[in-house]
């Protein structure tokens, strides 16, 4: 439930159990749910009183159906919600249910809540096998029943959190990413005993997030809530309470708000940010029709997340094979390094990796595609340490995310002598890119054609379609919709050819044979995995370099050196077997990593440059001057690249992101978070520094 103390770090709550077994919430003194029959209530309150029943037994229209709800607590309202939704018609249609929670209860206090309600064990099951020990701040995104239920969980403050849910805090574009709410369950505790989240500014998002006609209900008929409900446009209605309880609110939104104040261009500084990444045209979200240029990791992540929407997917590569470029490594392992810095690279590699071990648990079991035999952080230099024993306080209830171990247990878990204490991820592993590419592929929405290069794009405006173009001018694809996902590719068209993307060529190296027997997989300086079986062979693959200025795409022996100095610091005892090895014995494999300057990945809509550059000059005048205008971006282009050497963990999650700005639903992550990787960032920043004419 929602802090009453803005200065308070989010955190696990903390609870006590009455005589029946019932929780009760320790900081705020109030029940989660009526001690009379907590299901028989959330089910007359939220349910009921927002007709759900009646609404979708009739069937619903919208390809997505929203609910929002102030109060995860025990998760009881989502799966009542869940259930009911699974006895709906609406087989074709999604239910995407949204709460924000700034103190979720950790995953023993859910499992004993829940189990009070045995007809709803099947759902609990399901919940209670993704939702972590600990929920980190931020957006959570879980998936049910093959896509038709979608839960985003927001742990935040509940007006700060549902805030992010908006295109922007400018008063002309505050408006939800989405359509809108089609239903709110106002939940949370008494306004009397947590009067911090029953703010004006919590009714405020609430009356920008809804769509018109949403329903409302909420267990309160305090005057504050009447009131505020009433204030932002909802018509509401006393009702009965439920047992004891004399009365609750139900309410409608009639969509009507305020007109937004009239906002001038100007040099002048405005207290408004500026809505450069709200798309100024018009997104169609009707024709879902797509084609995807590149079959590496990013290009087979848009593909699978669009595909999994109901869309036609085409997928076109100038290789003969899928994941021919930096993803074409025998094996590569998932990781990112986490910070204590709250900035953007340390927030994303965070939701990143969150997001990715849900992900790959569906391909984890598949020995040929990849193993999650846990990944070690080595603490390795005095920095690192110092990095690793900032993250305690942050991460000291999610061993099941995160475990910090000494040189000893490290060691145990590795199977070889480590001798740094490091960072344990339990759940994480390496893959085989390019058979994890062909599973992403393997999708009846989705055709793939190899040995087709796009040399150049053309947009008809009369039909709204992009011409895809060989190196002849010949048309070789056609569609309305266009992902461009070829990594450093991406700046021979000349949509993209403005991008500021870098190619960093780095090289891995592989043993003959098992030379060190790991259970897990070790990062330090550099990275080195279990040994996998290719063909009839055994190898070890480790590195891998980062080498700025040289392009050739050959095999050097001076890179397996190097690839062997970082392997010897970061395991001293365990690779001291290993310093009479020849590098030319060696094997390995050099590509070009597609990188950005903030080496964050670029996902999105493509900017219009010269539209974007022209309405946003002002910022040469003043970082903060008042432009009431979104940003052009060219209709139905879209970019995912710049992953780096973090492919692995960076593309499930952009993949996710980049298809709900396509289908016009939820994003995956917070606005901030969305903006941070925006592909027009660079030409923002290249304004306020003047280094555009």
């Amino acid at each position: 439930m929602s802090d009453s103390d803005d200065n308070l770090a989010t955190g696990t709550a903390r609870l006590r159990w009455d005589e029946n077994g019932q929780p009760i919430s320790a900081r705020y003194g109030d029940v989660y749910f009526s001690k009379h029959n907590g299901l028989a209530e959330t089910r007359y309150v939220f349910l009921e009183q927002n007709q759900l029943p009646e609404r979708w037994q009739a069937g619903v229209t919208e390809e997505t159906f929203h609910i929002g709800e102030t109060g995860f607590g025990s998760g009881l309202n989502f799966l009542a919600a869940w259930q009911l939704w699974d006895q709906s018609p609406n087989r074709d249609t999604r239910l995407h249910f949204v709460s924000v929670e700034n103190e979720p209860l950790g995953q023993e206090d859910l499992q004993r809540a829940l189990a009070l309600w045995p007809e709803l064990a099947d759902y609990t099951a399901a919940l209670l096998d993704v939702y972590p020990r600990r929920l980190t701040p931020g957006f959570h995104r879980f998936t049910f029943a093959e896509g038709r239920v979608e839960l985003t969980l927001i742990v935040a403050d509940a007006s700060a959190g549902l805030n992010q849910l908006l295109m922007s805090d400018h008063p002309h574009y505050r408006m939800p990413f989405h359509g809108g709410m089609q239903a709110w369950f106002l939940d949370g505790f008494a306004p009397a005993k947590n009067p911090g989240m029953w703010q004006p500014e919590l009714f405020d998002v609430i009356a920008a997030l809804s769509a018109p006609g949403c329903t409302l209900a909420t267990f309160t008929a305090a005057g504050i809530v009447k009131r505020e409900l009433q204030r932002v446009g909802f018509r509401i209605e006393k009702r009965p309470g439920y047992g004891r309880k004399r009365d609750m609110v139900a309410a409608e939104f009639l969509g009507v708000q305020s007109a937004p104040p009239h906002i001038a261009a100007s040099p002048r500084n405005s207290p408004y940010p500026v809505p450069w990444h709200v798309p100024a045209n018009r997104v169609d979200y009707k024709h879902k029709q797509v084609v995807v240029i590149g079959a590496g990791l990013a290009g087979s992540h848009s593909a699978r997340a669009l595909a999994e929407r109901s869309w036609q997917v085409t997928v076109l590569d100038q290789a003969a094979e899928i994941a021919s470029g930096a993803s074409g490594n025998a094996q590569g392992v998932v990781y990112a390094k986490l910070s204590s810095d709250d900035d953007p690279l340390g927030s994303f590699n965070l939701a990143c990796l969150q997001f990715a071990q849900r992900f790959y648990r569906h391909y984890w079991p598949s020995p040929e595609i990849g193993e999650q035999c846990g990944t070690l952080l080595l603490g390795f230099n005095v920095n690192e340490r110092r990095i690793q024993e900032k993250l305690r306080g942050q991460f000291r209830e999610a061993d099941d995310f995160l475990r910090f171990v000494d040189a000893r247990q490290a060691s145990e878990l590795a199977g070889v002598d480590i001798d740094h204490p490091a960072l344990f991820f339990p759940q994480l592993g390496w893959m085989r890119p390019a058979r994890l590419c062909r599973a992403l592929l393997d999708h009846p929405n989705i055709e793939l054609h190899c040995k087709t290069r796009v040399q150049s794009l053309q947009f008809e405006a009369a039909e709204s379609r992009w011409q895809l173009l060989d190196q002849d001018g010949q048309t070789v694809a056609s569609a309305p919709k266009v992902v461009i996902a070829n990594a450093c590719d991406a700046r021979r068209f000349s949509p993209t050819g403005q991008l500021p993307l870098k190619a960093i060529r780095g090289q891995v190296s592989y043993f003959d044979g098992e030379r060190l027997p790991l259970r897990t997989v070790i990062c330090g300086e550099g990275y080195i995995a279990p040994a996998i079986s290719c063909g009839t062979e055994r190898l070890q693959s480790f590195g891998a370099t980062f080498t700025l200025r040289e392009q050739r795409r050959e095999v050097l022996e001076a890179d397996h050196r190097q690839n062997l100095a970082k392997l010897s610091a970061s395991l001293p005892s365990a690779a001291s077997g290993l310093h009479n090895l020849n590098p030319s014995d060696l094997r390995g494999r050099a590509a070009f990593r597609c990188t950005t300057p903030d080496y964050l990945p670029l996902v999105g809509a493509v900017p219009d440059f010269a539209a974007f550059v022209e309405t946003f000059r002002l910022l040469c005048k003043s970082a903060r001057a008042s432009i009431p205008a979104a940003g052009p971006c060219l209709p139905g282009l879209y970019v995912n690249v710049g992953h780096g050497s973090r492919g692995l963990a960076y593309t499930p999650l952009s993949a996710a992101l980049l298809a709900a700005q396509m289908t016009g639903d939820l994003l995956p992550v917070s606005r901030e978070l969305a903006v941070a990787l925006h592909p027009a960032r660079f030409i923002i920043r290249d304004l306020i520094r003047r280094r555009l004419p």
